[in-house]
């Protein structure tokens, strides 16, 4: 009987194994929608992709030679292979999002770059790396995806093959939990309430996401917005700035406008002066994009930002030399 047990046992835990290593990610059918694909919306899009959420950032080629690292002439949308010196489990390559049919969305139905956008499921049903924020996404409101969307098809097409992710074992296991279908429609936040309205524009902009310090990919607890989570790319090394409001090591003792010229600092900046990059400016955060947020779009940040818990955090955003990995 005990070797029935045992036997029994055994066989529970193997296909137990199996389910785990076999599994797809919890998702969805993808919706049938097609996007109306008007000016206004194209604007919208424009605006959420270059600016708020900043998507060009991590699914294009860049010159990180310059200030900000902007972005390579033709190579918008076109994919990218991110640096082994960010420390990722494995190789994370954001893929081509043009519209080109054989290497990019020019093939994806509209309902198709939805699910990957706001659920984190790929057209062929491969959970998305979760360095994609779809977990902010799935709060992103229909009429702004829906703008994503038509921003998207938009774009011309860029022949460009970028090679698959492969994540590391056993994080490729684990991360086929963090898809979550997104059930139901999503309605914008009301933007005469500030603070609604904040919270979801640093949701869109995952401001969190950067400026909260990991350990094994995770966010160490009671640190959000404290800042100090390390980017690095090859001789260059960066630490996130504390933005939660504390008085000393924050933004807490920061009126609204010296926040709002913080950002409208970066509007004198073009192609042909922008300085070079060295130890000392090198940055991953997204000036170059979030230079153009409307400035009520910025104080609703800030109003949000005052909210947060204060977290006290001394952080060198920039180490005058680059660590040894």
């Amino acid at each position: 009987m005990k070797r029935m047990i045992l036997l029994g046992g055994l066989v529970a835990v193997v296909g137990f194994a199996t389910w785990f290593v076999m599994r797809g990610p919890n998702m969805a059918p993808a919706s049938s929608i097609q996007v109306d694909r008007s000016e206004a919306r194209v604007a919208r899009g424009k605006y959420i992709y270059a600016e708020l959420a900043h998507c060009e950032g991590c699914h294009s080629e860049r010159d990180f030679k310059k200030f900000g690292g902007p972005l390579v002439a033709g190579m918008d949308g076109s994919g990218i292979v991110f640096p082994k010196e960010l420390g990722l489990p494995g190789r994370i390559a954001p893929p081509n999002i043009s519209q080109d049919p054989e290497l990019g969305l020019g093939r994806w139905t509209d309902g198709e770059i939805i699910r990957a956008i706001r659920e984190g499921v790929s057209r062929d049903g491969r959970a998305l790396f979760p360095m994609m924020p779809y977990q902010n996404y799935a709060n992103m409101s229909d009429e702004d995806v829906e703008s994503l969307v038509a921003y998207l098809r938009s774009m011309p097409a860029v022949k460009h093959d970028v090679p698959p992710t492969k994540v590391d074992f056993p994080v490729n296991l684990f991360m086929k939990s963090a898809p979550r279908p997104v059930a139901g429609r999503v309605s914008a936040p009301d933007r005469a309430d500030r603070l609604a309205y904040g919270k979801y524009l640093v949701s869109m902009a995952s401001c969190e996401n950067c400026h909260t310090k990991k350990e094994r990919g995770e966010p160490v607890e009671g640190m959000n917005y404290a800042g100090g989570e390390p980017f690095r790319i090859p001789g260059f090394e960066a630490f996130s700035a504390n933005i939660s409001p504390d008085v000393e090591t924050g933004i807490g003792g920061w009126s609204e406008e010296k926040f709002l010229d913080k950002f409208r600092g970066y509007r004198n900046f073009t192609d042909e002066n922008l300085p070079v990059a060295v130890q000392a400016n090198f940055t991953v955060m997204p000036w170059l994009g979030l230079r153009n947020l409307p400035d009520d779009d910025l104080k609703a940040i800030f109003a949000y930002l005052k909210t947060v818990k204060p977290v006290r955090n001394k952080v060198d955003v920039h180490p005058p030399v680059v660590s040894k990995l």
